[in-house]
Parts: structure tokens; C-alpha cells; sequence
């Protein structure tokens, strides 16, 4: 019991330096922890997660072969276009743009375009833009676990595979994308009334006074021209890229009735290959340059949460194969009578680990240990992100930055941050609509 608490202990500081750190810091950390278990405690290396790793890197090939042909500017100008033309439902629109811009491409990352159009627009029609600038990230976060190609759909068939469970990617979405999208209006109906108007709010009155900050708020972003000559080539890569995800979750739901994929050949493997060629055909048909896709934005993004799942997952995954009957024997009694409980452990190590995949690649072995349902798991997937909880995840300090009105922001005691409560409601009810939708259809 002693040595459990010593390496969780390890586990803490590790994630602790992650976070002062940031981005691939969690990776490296966590390599150094499982050298520090393997020859300071003589712990055996748990097993990496390969399949996971090699899921991604497939996923964000294509993706960053799409946003190098400029295919993601040209969704952040379609979503530029629709939120213009209807500025009095920016509430609803701004978030639900990027919810949709994450579950097409996979990374919510694709947040930041969007996020001073958003505010423009709220600002220009006289509405608070905390409102939708802080649901806008946080349902750019949630729309990971409804998306086919993000990582965390990567890790939930993995997993399954890895523990000879037949559970398909429809499966999963049939419960993450009715959840999340229900969590997230309910979030955003909150959010119609939340804070004072800007007329009212005497805090941005007083700010206004100050001439500097008045012309800040109008030196906003003019709307994206028409007409470009890469548009052609964006339109391309974008056409090739919906179908490419098209195609995927064709053969994830007709593959083994309309025998699409040959004798022994797995989903999760058939991803990997459908992604690449997904990539390839791009590349292809664009003449996009290679270059341009490795220093791509979603690349580099990819690449980073690649190294952080390797790292960190592999050490967590060390430590619980090597106290795995004193996990069970401590929360199999809890996890027994009240299954939906488990969320509760993911939601809190999402806190700290700024990565629902990497949540996933630790938690979900535990759960399937455990012998949770399948269909408790799947229904409890939204619960893997909590990293609203501290205001410091990138997308939620670039809302932050680009509301020069001030109104969303970080509080005096920093929990009281604009981003908490909207996450709040958004992640318990996905949660709750998921693990009863899932229980009623699988």
C-alpha cells in the first residue's frame, strides 16, 4: 500500500511539473517517471499504447495534408459567414460552429480562427461576448469525443480491441453526439442570460472612458474576402477530406455485413490506412508541398499530443498494471453498485491531464478491469474533459485575449473564471443524457 501511494505520488509530481511546463513537457515527464519506476522501484515498463499512437498519426496526416491546401480556412470561412448573417443567435451559433469545426477535423484546436469573428460579432450586435466567447471554447473541447477521427475515438477502439470487446465507432458516436450537443445547448441556454449587458455593466462603462480601450473594441477583424486563387485548391482538399471521413464511418458501420474489409483486419487498423490514403489522395489531387503539411498547425498539435499520450499514458498504465489488485480490491465495491461513478474519476483526472486521450488511454483499461459495462464506459465518455477547471488550456486564454471588452475573463480567486460553470453544465449534462442514452441502446 505504501509503494502504491509513493508511485501515485510520483505520478502527481510528474503531472504537476507537466502542467507548469506545458505541451510535450508531459511526455518527456512521463518517460522520466517510468525510468524512475523501472530502476529506482524495480516496477516492469507497462506497454506503451501503440495502437493509439499510430491512430493519430494517421488522423493527423490527413488532417494537416487538409489545412496545408488551406481546406480548414475555408471551413472557418463558411463559419465566418454563417455567424455574420445571423448575429442575434451568436449565442447558439458560436459555439455550435465550433463544436461542428472540431468533430470534422478532430482537434479543437480549430477554435482559434473563429474566436475573434465571434467576438466581433457579439460586440458589433450589443451582446456580452463572454457569452458565446467562453462556450465557444468549451464546445470546441466537447466536440472531441464526437468526432470520428479525434484521438479519443482512437483510444476507445483500441482499447476495445485490446480487451476483445466488439464495440464499433457507431457505437460510440450514437451516444457522444446526441449527448454532447445536448450539453452543449443546455450550456448555451445558460449562457443567453449570463453576466450584465454591456450597457448596464458599470465595470465596462468605467473602462470605456479611457479612449485607448474605446478604439481597441472597434479595431475588429473586417469579414474574409471572396476570390482568392487558393480557394480553388482549398475547396478541393476540403471535398477530398469529407469524403475520405465519409468513407470511414462507412466501412466502421457496413465493413462486416458487406465483407469491406479482409479476414482478421480490425477497425482500428482499417482507420489507420483509410486516414493515410485519405491524406495521399489529397496530396495527389492539390500538389499540396510536404513541407507545408509538417509545419502545419494541426501537425505540430498532433505531434505534440502524440508525444504526451506516449509518455504520461505509458507511465499511468505502469503503475496501474502494477497495482492493479489493489485498485480493484479498493473501488471495485464502489464501481460495482454505483457503475456511473466512474465518470467522477475521469472527470478529476482530466483536471490535470490536459488531454481527454490521454485521460482515456489511462482510465479506460481501469475501467474494463473493473468489469464496468461497456455501455456505462461509452456513456460516460463526455465526462474526459474537465480541463475548464483551471483557465489556463490555450484555446481558453486566446478567448481571454480576443475579447477586448474584458468580459471574459480570469476572476480575483481564479476559479471564478468565465469558462467554469458553462463547462459545468455542459459536461454533467452530456454525461448524464450519454450514460442513459447508452444504457437504453447498446
Amino acid at each position: 500500500m505504501i509503494e502504491f501511494y509513493i508511485h501515485m505520488l510520483l505520478l502527481l509530481i510528474v503531472i504537476f511539473i507537466g502542467i507548469r511546463h506545458g505541451g510535450i513537457a508531459f511526455g518527456l515527464l512521463g518517460g522520466l517517471g517510468v525510468s524512475v519506476l523501472a530502476f529506482g522501484f524495480g516496477v516492469a515498463p507497462g506497454k506503451p499504447p501503440i495502437s493509439v499512437k499510430l491512430i493519430i498519426l494517421a488522423v493527423v496526416a490527413a488532417s494537416a495534408t487538409l489545412e496545408a491546401t488551406g481546406g480548414l480556412k475555408l471551413l472557418v470561412k463558411y463559419a465566418e459567414k454563417l455567424l455574420r448573417k445571423h448575429p442575434n443567435q451568436i449565442v447558439f451559433l458560436g459555439p455550435l460552429c465550433t463544436y461542428f469545426l472540431t468533430v470534422l477535423v478532430g482537434t479543437g484546436h480549430s477554435v482559434y480562427p473563429l474566436l475573434p469573428v465571434i467576438y466581433d460579432v457579439s460586440y458589433k450586435k450589443g451582446i456580452r461576448p463572454e457569452r458565446p466567447m467562453a462556450m465557444a471554447t468549451v464546445a470546441s473541447q466537447m466536440g472531441i469525443t464526437a468526432s470520428p477521427i479525434a484521438a479519443a475515438a482512437a483510444v476507445v477502439m483500441a482499447t476495445a480491441v485490446d480487451n476483445q470487446l466488439d464495440i464499433s465507432l457507431i457505437n460510440v458516436l450514437s451516444v457522444t453526439i446526441p449527448a454532447t450537443l445536448t450539453g452543449l445547448l443546455v450550456a448555451c441556454t445558460w449562457s443567453l442570460k449570463r453576466g450584465k449587458d454591456l450597457d448596464l455593466d458599470e465595470e465596462f462603462q468605467q473602462r470605456c472612458e479611457d479612449v485607448e480601450f474605446r478604439n481597441e473594441l472597434v479595431d475588429m477583424s473586417e469579414p474574409t474576402k471572396e476570390g482568392s486563387k487558393e480557394e480553388s485548391t482549398a475547396r478541393k482538399g476540403l471535398i477530398v477530406f469529407v469524403l475520405g471521413i465519409a468513407s470511414v464511418i462507412f466501412v466502421a458501420m457496413f465493413g462486416k455485413d458487406l465483407n469491406l474489409l479482409p479476414d482478421g483486419v480490425k477497425m482500428s487498423v482499417a482507420i489507420q490506412f483509410l486516414m493515410l490514403s485519405v491524406g495521399a489522395i489529397i496530396l495527389l489531387t492539390t500538389k499540396v508541398q510536404p513541407k507545408k503539411i509538417v509545419t502545419s498547425n494541426v501537425f505540430i498539435a498532433g505531434m505534440t499530443a502524440v508525444i504526451i499520450i506516449f509518455g504520461i499514458a505509458w507511465m499511468s498504465d505502469t503503475i496501474i498494471s502494477h497495482h492493479k489488485p489493489l485498485l480493484i480490491s479498493l473501488i471495485s465495491d464502489i464501481v460495482t453498485v454505483y457503475p456511473w461513478s466512474f465518470a467522477i474519476a475521469m472527470f478529476v483526472s482530466s483536471i490535470f491531464l490536459k488531454s481527454q486521450a490521454a485521460v482515456l488511454t489511462i482510465m479506460l483499461p481501469l475501467g474494463f478491469a473493473l468489469n464496468i459495462p461497456p455501455e456505462v464506459l461509452i456513456g460516460v465518455l463526455p465526462a474526459c474533459y474537465a480541463y475548464f477547471f483551471f483557465p489556463f488550456y490555450p484555446s481558453d486564454l486566446a478567448a481571454i485575449t480576443f475579447d477586448r471588452s474584458g468580459t471574459t475573463r480570469i476572476g480575483k480567486y481564479v476559479l471564478n473564471h468565465s469558462f467554469i460553470i458553462p463547462g459545468f453544465i455542459g459536461v454533467t449534462t452530456a454525461t448524464t443524457v450519454g450514460y442513459f442514452l447508452s444504457l437504453a441502446i447498446n
